[in-house]
């Protein structure tokens, strides 16, 4: 497969890319830049848009704004104005913790995970639920570095990671309450072939990871099986994300001696992606 460098933004972490089909563009972060950007891929300029605190991960709501996980709160911010609103109820994480990789489930709800950056790493991360009412609901712990939050096709299956630990967990979900079950261990990845960081789910129902460990990306089945891993020209991607027929990757600046780390890449995508969930806002 052949991957091109797509917009040389260089971001420090970059993260969290999601497809905003209605505008037809690419939207990701830069979490300690505090920066969100958008690529459309019609040839219209970029954009960036800086917020007030580090931004761990976004999605997209019903009625054009964003909802966004800043360290530890989350807010509505709405990219033609600039403006930032306070949402949801305060998030209790310890002071070493911050908000990590997120998305908005089948449910219309903002899914968001959490870590300790204190050269301890402890596992006192979380995983949350945030309601459309501003309510946050704990719904998983334990975890050094919460990440990888992904939903199959129907919404029937919620995967997640632990990028510390290095494994790739996943709970049926119902997508009318949010309620998990049926817990179980995907996969263990060790470091050469590609510690679990960001991840989606394509239309087959199997698990994409960014490999951060070892440049590449791997393509996991429902069971935990390693069914492809694709090598990236780059040290560490981030996150994958499906954007009509082409597959972007973000990455962060691992490797100074690369000009391209923390770019933004793209190739044609194998397979199509699953739906991009919305945040039920009012």
């Amino acid at each position: 497969m052949t991957v091109e460098l797509a917009w040389d933004v260089r971001c420090k972490t970059g993260e969290s890319p999601v497809w905003d089909a209605a505008n037809r563009r690419l939207l990701f972060c830069d979490i300690p830049n505090a920066t969100i950007h958008a690529f459309p891929v019609d040839g219209r300029a970029t954009q960036s848009w800086a917020l007030p605190e580090v931004v761990g991960a976004f999605g997209l709501c019903r009625f054009g704004r964003l909802v966004v996980a800043l360290r530890h709160r989350v807010v509505l911010f709405d990219p033609p104005t600039g403006r930032v609103e306070e949402f949801s109820d305060p998030v209790d994480e310890p002071e070493t913790n911050r908000l990590n990789d997120g998305k908005v489930g089948p449910d219309g709800c903002f899914w968001i995970g959490s870590m300790d950056e204190s050269p301890a790493h402890q596992p006192t991360g979380n995983l949350y639920r945030v309601r459309p009412d501003g309510v946050v609901e704990r719904k998983a712990e334990g975890y050094v570095t919460s990440n990888g939050l992904a939903w199959s096709p129907d919404g029937r299956t919620l995967f997640h990671s632990d990028s510390r630990r290095a494994y790739i967990e996943a709970w049926d979900f119902d997508p009318a309450t949010g309620r998990l079950s049926s817990h179980r261990r995907v996969i263990t990845l060790n470091e050469q072939e590609g510690r679990p960081d960001g991840g989606a789910c394509d239309a087959e129902g199997c698990y994409w990871s960014s490999g951060v460990s070892a440049g590449c990306l791997n393509r996991i089945a429902p069971d935990g099986k390693l069914l492809h891993k694709l090598p990236m020209p780059v040290a560490a991607p981030t996150m994958p994300c499906f954007a009509e027929e082409t597959l972007y990757v973000t990455s962060l600046r691992h490797d100074e001696t690369d000009p391209r780390a923390g770019g933004l890449f793209r190739m044609k995508a194998p397979v199509a992606g699953a739906p991009v969930g919305l945040f039920a806002d009012r």
